[in-house]
């Protein structure tokens, strides 16, 4: 019988791991960064049957890749641009996603684009590129039962769509992709990959990095080892130019607001509507779980030294506030906005004009000592991102390493639309967990952590002992992401520090 591999990841694991780690040989692949890059990265040499290391400073998806729109896109905007390759890779990574590696985590959302009074043109785009897009859904292979068409929306049905929405002549309705959660994607990569032999090693700084290995430091006891590795990859993002200096990156901040749903009187599909300033860029509300709503983005440059966690300016909630409230029957007013939160992209560097028209494409280097660096791209593109990255390795270091298998290898937690949809457990704990979302209900309380929030200790128990969280915040931020909204964060702080304590190491 074929074991069952073990995808847990917790403190016990780690320090294991760690252990191991002192008195071994080389390993393969030594893989810095926890987003999901670099996860990707870890489950891809990991499944070609390579050794792996993944360090992390500080906690899986802690950076870029848990302020996202949570959007798994096809590419809508870069056919606007021009860039047809580039969409069509994002359709295929979204349709693989859609239906064979993460179906419980990506589910199609409706998205409602209205025919605002003066805004004909962007109307007109609107419709060419949603025809357009689905063109390109079908070169993908996405069937239309995961991906329905396009169509012309009258004024009542976009209402019923989006209930405050003001006065329209209708409009377009389109879908996309949605992930539940960007940080639980990354959990579910890092997850898969530790199930296929991957140290993931969180809360451990890399120094001193070249193309044969690194120091790592474990950030919680201060010890440091030295590993060797026959090849290197540094998929750190914005702050990859600290590891492999010369690298020329142009960062770009992209903001977001948080409102509750209540503010949109109940929204069945994301609204998308024309940039004040732009007929082919769009601002957008997005239905999320917790009856939240995601209200973004901007696409400003970020100069200057790379902060841990970015911080919006006022300016820029101001002007998504006033942007999405051109198309809605009231304005909101600064007081709805519950929770901020903004993401540094790591674009390759251009010259001058503005951020927005920087390629969103990858790139993949090699350094003169030998380390791959891979930057650029958006979320929708990592598993294509990770097979590059480590395609180069292999052929710099000669590994003996099998061809990609991600294409087709399912994320723990994955199983047929039919499989997730008979599971006896609530539809919230599905979309995020999958399978496992039984597994929950059976190891933990389903007792909430505080009045008003869905959220149940047992998740939080889970987070500790099969996701890797090591404290509170950990918990809170990055594996249910009650934090984005601080009052609710701190209605659930208390807990969340008593079951961290609790669950021994």
């Amino acid at each position: 019988m074929t074991p069952v591999p073990d995808t847990s990841l917790n403190a016990a694991r780690r320090a294991r791991d760690l252990t191991e780690l002192a008195s071994a040989d080389a390993v393969d692949l030594l893989v810095v960064g926890g987003g999901a890059t670099g996860a990707g990265v870890a489950l891809d040499a990991a499944a070609r049957g390579l050794s792996v290391v993944l360090a992390e400073r500080h906690d899986l998806a802690w950076g870029t890749s848990r302020w996202s729109s949570k959007l798994v896109h096809g590419g809508l905007r870069y056919l606007a641009h021009g860039d047809v390759a580039l969409a069509y890779e994002s359709a295929r990574e979204r349709g693989l996603l859609m239906r064979r590696i993460a179906p419980h985590l990506v589910a199609a959302m409706p998205q409602v684009f209205p025919a605002l009074p003066g805004r004909g043109r962007a109307a007109r785009l609107t419709r060419t590129g949603l025809m357009a897009g689905d063109l390109l859904r079908a070169a993908a292979r996405t069937p239309r039962r995961v991906l329905p068409r396009p169509r012309w929306l009258n004024p009542a049905d976009a209402y019923w769509h989006a209930p405050t929405l003001g006065d329209i002549g209708g409009g377009m309705l389109g879908h996309d992709g949605q992930l539940t959660d960007d940080a639980a994607l990354v959990v579910a990569l890092a997850r898969t990959a530790a199930g296929h032999g991957a140290r993931i090693l969180t809360r451990c700084a890399v120094s001193a990095l070249t193309g044969d290995g690194g120091t790592l430091t474990d950030t919680l006891t201060g010890q440091s080892l030295r590993l060797r590795a026959r090849a290197v990859i540094n998929a750190t993002g914005v702050w990859a130019g600290d590891l492999v200096p010369g690298l020329a990156l142009t960062p770009s901040r992209g903001t977001h607001l948080v409102l509750r749903d209540e503010d949109f009187g109940g929204l069945r599909g994301g609204v998308f509507v024309p940039s004040p300033d732009s007929d082919t860029r769009y601002v957008f509300a997005l239905p999320a779980e917790y009856g939240r709503v995601y209200v973004g983005i901007t696409d400003e440059p970020a100069p200057g030294p790379v902060p841990d966690v970015p911080e919006p300016p006022e300016a820029e909630i101001t002007w998504l506030l006033d942007a999405i409230g051109t198309a809605l029957r009231a304005p909101l007013a600064r007081s709805q906005v519950v929770g901020v939160f903004a993401g540094l992209r790591p674009l390759a560097a251009g010259g001058a004009g503005a951020t927005a028209d920087l390629s969103r494409r990858h790139s993949v280097t090699l350094s003169l000592d030998g380390v791959v660096t891979v930057v650029g791209g958006k979320l929708t593109t990592y598993r294509r991102m990770a097979e590059d990255a480590v395609d180069a390795a292999v052929r710099a270091a000669r590994l003996p390493a099998a061809p990609c298998r991600t294409a087709t290898l399912p994320l723990v937690g994955a199983a047929s639309p039919y499989a997730l949809a008979v599971l006896v457990a609530p539809a919230r704990l599905v979309r995020r967990y999958g399978t496992e979302a039984t597994r929950i209900l059976a190891d933990g309380s389903d007792a909430p952590v505080a009045d008003g929030l869905p959220l149940t200790r047992a998740e939080l128990e889970f987070g500790m002992r099969h996701e890797g969280a090591l404290d509170a915040a950990d918990l809170l931020d990055r594996r249910t992401r009650i934090g984005l909204v601080p009052a609710d964060r701190t209605q659930a702080l208390t807990v969340a520090e008593e079951i961290a304590a609790g669950i021994p190491g």
